[in-house]
């Protein structure tokens, strides 16, 4: 019996030394010479047996590397080692450096091909499923362990041990690793066999919901995917019947998956009758759903319903809708009592807190509450009476909301005062609050905080993060007062396009708002009545907007020349006559005419071009 080089244990097997040294691995180019081999080759021959315990294993080619599959579990190993779906996520991190990207995405199409051809997949699905499963793909090359013939070796894998196809199948629809045991079925291995499953997932992507959320769907209204045939299509159709669109009914199916089990959501239907009788679009509530957040309907209706009562009629509440529509979703309207109690609580009655949130609904944000909160615990703690506290809520609520203030105790240690004079000075100028107390102190903005305030409670307003980086950038970027920037983007509302239209046209191009109105009224008016471009051309390109005046009239006025003759298209984008230089533009837009050099020219000493 002769040893193998690959089952012999070096470290503990019984031969002598120079019968393991001649199995030991050498570097290449420092290989003994051939005479000392083939006296060693003579001396292997009279070796007597000698296997180590820990060196039996099989070195059968067809099964080499590869184990056995075992499917009463979620992942491939038997053995002691620990799978990777099974690590943690920084462990899975560590582990996937292991293998190079080119080899996962050999691995991704060898299994590809398996779902495809030897399962039978429709190629989109195996092709989604292979390229949306990395953990698994991942527990795939562990177990082959090749980096080169990669393909090869897990299609040996797959002949061989069949997998159970819920794993990456749930995996691709946006489920974490360690979400997946609880899910499996115990009796099933194939997808195939669970065909109503396979009917209702295929009924929400045919709707039109992304693969990638139909997870949270399966986590949260699991009972769903075993309807019968026809029952889920008819339940997405009578939300449809209510008015909405399918777009918003994909947003409520992701956000609420709930609503699909069992009958229609009577208390939804309520919220929506409340929506219809105030005019509001009830699909406008797409835009303030997130699927990060859990809604109750129920605690939203009450929101509604205790806002008419604090409310002296329905066009308050329509005011308060229009103003800050998402302020009844946050939180589902749990943030509304929250703000009435704090203010009760102050001795403002109900009639003026509705007026003061409905004057400032920002408050409802997250920090704005807990910076109202420190406020009126600040003044408490130092003394203040409560109808100077009420006051100073009333009279500066925004500068409330927006300053961070410091601790009673930080204040008077940097002041050397005690807690009385500093109510004291507080009740002589409420402004100091701020002046003293509010940890942010630059230049004038100290001296004058109110600028400050009204212009960061404008940013807010568009999306911007309190004390965020974005927040600190367009503090410098936007010129101007709160009062004039506020003026300024209600051009944009007031021309037609949509609040959220409106905000991302100025984050886009933020020195929008640093031109005056009439400027801003000007150029929409060129856009829109000169050259014929529908409003929404701004969202396209809002950069539009940031172009000298003087440009775009004597562009504007060459391109309408060149288009009334024929030498140009009749509807060209605004960004291909603005933005090009000034050689192409000649090249493109005058060029094109025998005459066309001459108009330019007197387009561009005209003082007036359009």
């Amino acid at each position: 019996m002769t040893h193998d080089a690959s089952s012999l244990n070096h470290s503990t097997c019984a031969c002598p030394k120079w019968c393991r040294a001649m199995f030991t691995p050498r570097i290449i180019g420092k290989s003994p010479p051939l005479s000392k081999m083939i006296a060693q080759l003579g001396h292997r021959l009279l070796c007597p047996p000698c296997v180590c315990e820990k060196s039996r294993t099989n070195i059968n080619p067809s099964s080499e590397s590869l184990r056995v599959r075992c499917f009463g579990h979620s992942s491939f190993d038997c053995g002691p080692r620990t799978p990777a779906a099974e690590l943690g996520e920084s462990a899975r991190a560590h582990l996937a450096h292991r293998f190079s990207r080119a080899a996962r995405g050999r691995a991704q199409d060898a299994l590809f091909d398996y779902l495809h051809c030897t399962r039978s997949f429709s190629f989109s699905d195996a092709e989604y499923i292979s390229k949306n499963s990395p953990n698994f793909v991942q527990d795939l090359l562990s177990n082959v362990n090749a980096e080169r013939d990669v393909s090869p070796a897990i299609e040996r894998f797959l002949r061989y041990n069949p997998i159970n196809e819920f794993e990456p199948f749930f995996e691709s629809l946006g489920m974490r690793p360690s979400e997946l045991q609880p899910l499996l079925p115990r009796n099933m291995m194939f997808l195939s066999d669970d065909h109503l499953m396979l009917e209702n997932f295929q009924t929400l992507c045919n709707y039109g919901i992304p693969r990638n959320k139909i997870g949270k769907i399966f986590k949260e209204a699991g009972d769903i995917f075993q309807y019968d045939i026809g029952v889920l299509p008819s339940r997405l159709e009578e939300y449809e019947d209510l008015g909405l669109s399918r777009s918003t009914v994909i947003k409520l199916v992701i956000c609420c998956p709930t609503m699909l089990v069992g009958g229609i959501d009577l208390q939804f239907v309520e919220v929506l009758d409340k929506l219809k009788g105030l005019g509001v679009d009830i699909n406008c509530i797409g835009e303030y759903l997130s699927d990060k957040k859990r809604y109750s309907w129920c605690r939203i209706l009450d929101t509604i319903e205790f806002l008419e009562k604090a409310s002296n009629g329905e066009n308050q509440m329509w005011e308060l809708f229009k103003r800050n529509p998402a302020f009844l979703f946050n939180g589902s309207g749990r943030k509304v009592y929250v703000v009435f109690g704090l203010l009760l609580k102050v001795g403002i009655n109900v009639d003026e807190a509705y007026v003061l949130f409905a004057e400032n609904p920002f408050i409802l944000s997250e920090k704005s509450l807990k910076n109202i909160s420190k406020a009126v615990s600040f003044l408490v703690e130092i003394r203040v009476e409560l109808d100077l506290i009420a006051s100073i809520v009333s009279d500066h609520m925004k500068l409330l909301a927006s300053s961070s203030l410091k601790g009673p105790k930080t204040v008077c240690k940097e002041l050397k005062v005690v807690r009385d004079c500093l109510a004291i000075m507080i009740k002589e100028d409420p402004l100091k609050l701020f002046q003293l107390a509010s940890k942010w102190r630059v230049g004038t903005l100290y001296q004058d905080p109110t600028k400050y305030i009204e212009k960061k409670t404008f940013l807010m307003r568009l999306g911007f993060v309190e004390n965020s980086e974005d927040m600190a950038k367009a503090l410098k970027r936007f010129r101007g007062r709160g009062d004039q920037l506020q003026e300024r983007f209600d051009c944009l509302v007031h021309a037609g396009l949509d609040f959220n239209l409106a905000s991302k046209i100025v984050k886009q191009a933020p020195t929008v708002l640093n031109q005056t109105k009439d400027v801003i009224e000007k150029k929409i008016d060129c856009l829109i009545n000169q050259l014929g471009f529908p409003l929404e051309t701004l969202v396209a390109f809002p950069a539009y907007l940031c172009y000298d005046m003087e440009k775009i009239q004597k562009r504007v006025s060459m391109y309408l020349w060149s288009r009334d003759r024929g030498a140009v298209k009749p509807m060209m984008s605004i960004s291909s006559i603005l933005a090009c230089s000034d050689a192409r533009f000649v090249r493109y837009f005058v060029d094109v005419h025998p005459e066309g050099s001459v108009m330019w020219e007197s387009i561009k000493q005209s003082p007036h071009s359009a």
